[in-house]
């Protein structure tokens, strides 16, 4: 078991070996995780909107 002075600068290391993005690719990958989202949204949307029409001819 690692003493918490060790285990802190092991993390240390670990974060200064991450390869981490770039400004222009942080925004490119939040605005596909946003449009892949309301997509998503979208197509659940229009299934719901469908099925309550469906089951309201029934009841």
């Amino acid at each position: 078991m690692l003493n918490p002075a060790e285990y802190l600068r092991q993390v240390a290391e670990e974060v200064k070996r991450v390869t981490w993005p770039t400004r222009s690719e942080t925004q490119q990958l939040t605005l596909l995780v946003v449009v892949v989202c309301g997509g998503i949204a979208l197509y659940i949307g229009v299934i719901d909107y469908v099925f309550q029409r469906i089951l309201s001819l029934f009841f």
